[in-house]
């Protein structure tokens, strides 16, 4: 989707990246909005997975 970009919201933090997360499948957010295939996210709420044991 391309590389993350300087996030330059007023509450971002100093030199936050914001993120094209594509999603496996469609979501709905908490109010029911959506479904979503993508979203913008900030770095800050973004975590990798562990490696599979193997």
């Amino acid at each position: 989707m391309g590389s993350p970009v300087p996030d330059e919201h007023a509450q971002a933090l100093s030199g936050e990246l914001l993120y094209w997360v594509t999603c496996d499948a469609p979501q709905y957010g908490s109010s029911g909005d959506g479904p979503y295939r993508k979203a913008q996210v900030w770095g800050r709420y973004l975590r990798t997975e562990p490696e599979p044991a193997v």
